[in-house]
């Protein structure tokens, strides 16, 4: 925990694929294609990594000039590079924006994230691929951030970072550990109270069974007495009403 930080500092799929960095078996298939990646930064990009922006969610028909024109307020532009489709040349939605100075850099850092460019809000920050020891893109299963919410999701990075593990108070008594025998023994001496009180109950009550029966008896000879009294009752008035 004490070098514990909400923003990788190397590049670990397994790690990228947990909400706190404590993994330890992959979730996702991708997970496992990331690891077992080998990935190499394309040796045919030029430029200062460490002065580099990554800027991605742009609007398809976003143009160099468009980009120029929104992150030239924030300080003079080396370079950029729109990534394009080698095939359609279309757009693919992301940039590579390089500044001649590292104060406008962490200026359009801090302010151009989340900044609404032709109707998207665009996702702004450092160049990684070149920077953080490790890394592996999207398409190989790596990155950060996502969009899956059920389970693809990479964290890690500015946009999802890592939520601090929650720490949990040792137990005094491990229910598997040393405390466990105590536990059991009483558990054991429980049943064995239940038990003997269970013995007690059907002894009391078999006691009683008897004295239940001489009870019925006597309500029964009870009840046939009251009831020859009732007959000679109404006998004796039969002959009085004649």
């Amino acid at each position: 925990m004490a070098d514990w930080a909400p923003i990788a500092k190397e590049y670990d799929p397994l790690k990228a694929g947990s909400i706190d960095g404590t993994d330890e078996e992959p979730h996702d298939r991708a997970i496992w294609r990331a690891m077992l990646a080998r990935y190499v930064p394309n040796k045919g990009i030029t430029g200062d990594p460490h002065l580099t922006l990554f800027v991605a969610r742009l609007n398809l028909q976003t143009t160099e000039e468009k980009l120029k024109e929104v992150f030239s307020r924030y300080g003079d532009i080396r370079k950029i590079r729109l990534v394009r489709d080698l095939v359609t040349g279309f757009s693919k939605g992301y940039a590579f924006i390089e500044y001649k100075e590292e104060r406008a850099l962490l200026k359009a850092h801090r302010d151009a994230n989340r900044l609404v460019i032709d109707q998207h809000e665009i996702f702004v920050d450092f160049e990684l691929e070149r920077t953080l020891k490790g890394w592996i893109p999207r398409r190989l299963g790596g990155g950060f951030g996502g969009k899956k919410e059920s389970g693809q999701l990479r964290f890690g990075g500015r946009d999802r970072p890592f939520r601090k593990p929650i720490n949990l108070p040792n137990m005094k008594n491990d229910f598997y550990g040393e405390g466990s025998s105590e536990k059991r023994n009483w558990s054991r001496e429980g049943t064995r109270d239940w038990r003997t009180r269970d013995r007690d109950h059907e002894r009391s009550r078999d006691k009683r069974w008897p004295e239940r029966e001489r009870s019925w008896a006597w309500g029964d000879s009870e009840r046939e007495r009251d009831s020859k009294e009732e007959r000679s009752r109404g006998r004796e008035r039969k002959d009085r009403d004649r």
